[in-house]
């Protein structure tokens, strides 16, 4: 099962999970009437039956307000399964908060051991007494006669896991960021007298922002004070704590000994204590010796061994002050608590989801199911008794004209990811190619149960790996002039990525065409796209693609809100503020010098492509191909050299501020070039109304769309110079359809047979 769903379904004891509590007092009652348990050990810790003695339950309803049933809720998908219950998606369908998403957690209690009872029982009271930015919320509680249920947030980015295991080793920064936000999330636990004890990746949720929240509250213990002590062998062994180990008791400090392991194991992509075993792993946390990675900084070590230490006494965190000596080690020298308590740092990593019911990160095997809610067999009496006062609202779901409105409904089209087992014919009916490219063929498609039309992008696996792009297109896709991506399909072979139907055409040959196109009109239409390439250099992505061809108009009313940015196909999510791509990927008249020269490049790149786009919109014609008689060699030195000229034709009747800006724009220098903001800062931009509106003339549609065809065609555009029309063998050995496509279009120009 996929770990983000294990971190809602955590039910039956794990590897590292035996009996309750045995042993020492009973903890004391907490402040906010706080359950507490009282249990005894039946037999040895394996066998893990408990016995309850005293139940005290609080009911947390806020009076006149309904409780929440079943009916309640509309099923839509199902995001895990196991053998005492299932987690769903739902929508909420009644008042006060109708068409909300949440993740219901469904057990039987039937099948439930007394122990799992009591764990439930434990993880509903913690989560309706804790109000945490970074831990999950539980916003209703109820019970069926052979069910219980808890309503918990829909946290769409999957768990802290998934990331680990996909990336394998994390940034210092990006550790930093995630342990600062859970060190508040831990002490505000610790404040409440409640040890996590179940402290790891998989029970670290990330929402769609990419904050995390703690879950899985099942193994916690309630209503320790700091002098007081737990005796329980829980928890998964490879992040106990040697106390736990042992059983001499622990309390809020074997959390943190958990809390570096977490650590290591981001740093490091490895644990620090791990045996062929259980009994190997439990020997080695209890007497190994640590080996400490030498390319951790030095801060990282320091704080890594501060809470290493076997003596839970002289363990970072175990102190009076609790956390605040963690949040005082120079490891988090740079973090500001209060902006990250109050959400206003920016996370390291955006999860890829796009719509609201997308379950990207929860495994097929369960998304693609049929939700339904099976009947539950009614237990015994007394496990009925167990679960009395299970009821809970929220009281920010309460009638007091307070609740936000509720989202749209859902687009029931839309599913992410589908099981291999489900095809892409099943859903749609493929039509005509509308676009070949060298690694994939995007064709009309109809979707078999509304009848609507979309996009498809059929993508070869064997020539091209996909996944940038679809993560890159789920997290931002969102915005509305960014192509959106509708579903995905994989048959092993082929990625099919079905997006909107672009029945506008391209940017440039619906400018080109038009009768009337003015300066202004130009500078509303770079405006709508500069904002969308800001946007994704914001979110450290970087197109580097952006030719006329992958800018397309949506709908027939050439309106710059109709305009899309497609085809990802070699975009890339940059890590860093400075981060250089060191893969070249060029395209010709739309790409940057210090491309041609292998230098890498960065965000500059998409700018400098932009600048080509303004040139042609007011020129009529491409900046470093200016007819048919320019060889290839003459193109590529203009564009590594920069030169281009703003005098002549149309720019005698630019507007001097626009030449500004082109120049700027095409600056030779990336550190020189104007970064996406300033460009939307320019005058050009933000004084579009007073520029002229008397129409620019344009060159033949077909010549400009020769001159701009790109540089992955520049060795076919050689083969021609040098072979003349038979340069579409070259074609037929991996210049696809677009290749020969070159030649049809020199020829028409009367220059295909020309020699050097």
């Amino acid at each position: 099962m996929n770990n983000s769903v294990q971190d809602l379904l955590r039910l039956a004891p794990a590897n590292g999970q035996a009996a309750p509590e045995e042993g020492g007092n009973p903890p004391s009652q907490a402040k906010s009437d706080i359950t507490w348990i009282e249990k005894d050990l039946v037999d040895s810790a394996d066998k893990g039956e408990g016995v309850v003695k005293e139940i005290n339950i609080t009911h947390h309803v806020k009076e006149g307000s309904e409780k929440a049933d079943p009916s309640q809720f509309e099923l839509l998908k199902v995001l895990g399964q196991g053998s005492f219950g299932k987690v769903f998606l739902v929508r909420k369908i009644t008042p006060p908060d109708s068409n909300h998403l949440y993740a219901m957690k469904v057990l039987k209690k039937a099948t439930l051991k007394v122990r799992d009872r009591v764990r439930t029982k434990i993880e509903r009271d913690i989560l309706a007494d804790v109000n945490h930015p970074f831990v999950v919320k539980l916003h209703y509680a109820f019970q069926t006669e052979g069910k219980l249920y808890l309503i918990l947030d829909f946290l769409r980015g999957g768990d802290l896991f998934t990331r680990l295991s996909k990336e394998v080793m994390f940034t210092e920064e990006d550790v930093k960021f995630y342990l600062a936000e859970l060190a508040l999330g831990l002490d505000h636990l610790h404040s409440l007298g409640i040890i996590y004890r179940d402290l790891k990746p998989e029970n670290i949720l990330l929402d769609e922002e990419g904050h995390i929240k703690l879950t899985d509250f099942g193994l916690s213990k309630e209503a320790i004070d700091h002098e007081k002590k737990a005796y329980s062998f829980c928890g998964t062994v490879e992040y106990m704590a040697p106390e736990v180990v042992n059983r001499q008791g622990h309390s809020h400090s074997a959390d943190w000994w958990s809390y570096g392991v977490l650590m290591f194991e981001m740093l490091t992509g490895s644990l620090p204590f791990q045996g062929k075993d259980r009994k190997e792993t439990m020997t080695l946390i209890l007497k190994a010796k640590l080996g400490m990675p030498q390319f951790l900084s030095s801060e990282a070590q320091s704080l890594l061994r501060a809470l290493f230490k076997r003596n839970p006494a002289n363990r970072l965190g175990s102190g009076p002050d609790g956390a605040e000596e963690i949040k005082r080690h120079p490891f988090y020298s740079t973090i500001d608590w209060n902006k990250l308590y109050r959400r206003e740092i920016k996370p390291p990593f955006k999860p890829a989801v796009g719509q609201p019911d997308d379950t990207f990160y929860f495994d097929t095997e369960f998304t693609s199911r049929t939700p339904k809610d099976s009947p539950g067999i009614p237990p015994s009496a007394g496990a009925h008794q167990l679960f009395r006062g299970f009821s809970f609202v929220a009281t920010g779901l309460m009638e007091d004209g307070k609740v936000k409105p509720a989202q749209s409904p859902l687009n029931s089209v839309v599913q992410q990811l589908h099981g291999k087992n489900v095809q892409f014919s099943d859903g749609y009916v493929v039509k005509e190619a509308i676009g070949v490219g060298s690694y994939s063929v995007c064709k009309r498609c109809i979707h078999k149960a509304t009848n609507m039309e979309y996009a498809v992008k059929v993508i070869d696996k064997s020539k091209r790996d996909p996944s940038e792009e679809i993560e890159i297109l789920l997290r931002y896709g969102q915005h509305p002039n960014i192509i959106t991506l509708k579903d995905v399909y994989d048959d092993g072979k082929y990625v099919y990525l079905v997006t909107e139907l672009m029945r506008g055409g391209e940017l440039l040959d619906k400018i080109l065409r038009q009768k009337f196109f003015s300066e202004r009109e130009a500078s509303s239409v770079l405006h709508t796209i500069c904002k969308t390439v800001e946007y994704l250099h914001s979110q450290g992505v970087v197109h580097r693609d952006l030719k006329p061809s992958n800018i397309l108009y949506v709908d027939e009313s050439g309106n710059p809100e109709s305009i899309r940015i497609c085809d990802f196909g070699f975009a890339k999510q940059l890590r860093a503020e400075n981060g250089l791509l060191m893969t070249p990927c060029y395209t010709a008249n739309f790409v940057a010098p210090e491309v041609l020269k292998r230098q890498g490049y960065d965000e500059g790149c998409d700018i400098w492509s932009l600048g080509v786009l303004l040139y042609t919109m007011l020129a009529g014609c491409t900046p470093f191909a200016n007819g048919p008689s320019d060889t290839p060699e003459e193109i590529l030195t203009r564009i590594g050299g920069g030169k281009f000229s703003v005098s002549g034709g149309n720019w005698d009747t630019i507007s001097e501020i626009a030449k500004d800006l082109v120049s700027k724009m095409l600056h030779v220098d990336p550190h020189q070039r104007l970064t996406a903001k300033q460009v939307l800062q320019h005058s050009w931009i933000t004084q579009k109304d007073s520029l002229p509106q008397s129409q620019l003339n344009h060159q033949d549609v077909q010549l400009v769309k020769v001159q701009s065809l790109g540089w992955a065609f520049s060795r076919f555009l050689l083969d021609i110079v040098l072979f003349g029309k038979q340069g579409c063998r070259w074609g037929d050995r991996g210049a696809s359809k677009a290749g020969c496509e070159v030649t049809e279009l020199w020829a028409r120009q009367g220059k295909a047979s020309r020699t050097t």
